[in-house]
């Protein structure tokens, strides 16, 4: 059993990215959907129970080696469990003990430098930004604009693949417009066949501040750790996984699910 280059490129469930992209002219479509409990929003002071769909992402192979993404579409729904002081709770226009808000999407794009071949491992880089659509009069939003760049490298190894992503992100200040902060983002995963189109995954992916002191609100250290099945037939892809935070600003344990579907849908020359 081994990987090919297409199905590697499909993640889901797994949110460390892939150095190979989907193939020239071939699309990827995503959805799913989370549940994540006591999750907690530091800028707001709102905690409760999470839950996001249809997480739509969308990648565009434009070539051999490159492709664009547009990920992380969704509609975000809070059942507040908490409140308590923060820095923008004053702006909070949530009356009742739910809220709602579209997700804030990232757009990217991914070229691989270098291709997979004997001991040698793919390398590719990857730049996204992520774009302010939540508002923080919801409790869910930042009202942000954050820029991340990554190195990624993968191998494969008989029926097992190995990723890793080391990289920087530029995560503006929610409460103030003239700073931001810089931190170290990271992922590994694995993904092992058992049986023919049926894998185990797992990875620990996350960020880690690097400013000394207290952090602007928002940028603390964050990781989490994924671990389920995704299940191929062709062309279409079904996974599933638990999700669980790994520091005190993340949430509890959850679910993730969804569906991955590749089809040829541009004639490149």
């Amino acid at each position: 059993l081994s990987c090919t280059a297409p199905a590697a490129a499909q993640q889901r469930p797994l949110v460390t990215e892939d150095p190979e992209s989907i193939g020239s002219g071939l699309v990827l479509v995503e959805a799913g959907f989370d549940y994540q409990r006591d999750q907690h929003f530091p800028v707001s002071g709102l905690t409760g129970h999470l839950r996001s769909v249809p997480r739509f992402g969308v990648s565009i192979g434009v070539s051999s080696i490159a492709e664009v993404q547009i990920d992380n579409v969704s509609y975000d729904a809070l059942s507040i469990t908490g409140r308590a002081q923060a820095p923008l709770s004053h702006l909070l226009r949530v009356s009742s003990d739910r809220t709602s808000s579209w997700s804030d999407t990232v757009v990217g794009a991914k070229t691989r430098l270098l291709s997979e071949g004997g001991v040698r491992p793919g390398i590719a880089l990857r730049f996204a930004t992520k774009l302010p659509n939540a508002g923080n009069e919801e409790g869910i939003g930042l009202d942000t604009m954050d820029f991340y760049n990554s190195l990624l490298i993968g191998k494969t190894v008989r029926s097992l693949r190995v990723v890793g992503n080391v990289g920087l992100g530029i995560l503006s200040d929610p409460t103030r417009g003239d700073r931001q902060n810089d931190v170290l983002t990271y992922g590994i995963s694995f993904a092992r066949a058992f049986a023919e189109g049926a894998e185990i995954v797992g990875e620990v992916n996350g960020r880690a501040n690097t400013r000394p002191g207290t952090p602007p609100p928002g940028t603390d250290s964050s990781g989490y750790v994924r671990f389920g099945a995704r299940f191929t037939r062709g062309l279409v892809r079904v996974d599933a996984a638990l999700v669980a935070g790994l520091t005190a600003h993340d949430a509890g344990l959850g679910v993730t699910t969804g569906l991955t579907w590749v089809f040829r849908a541009l004639e490149l020359p």
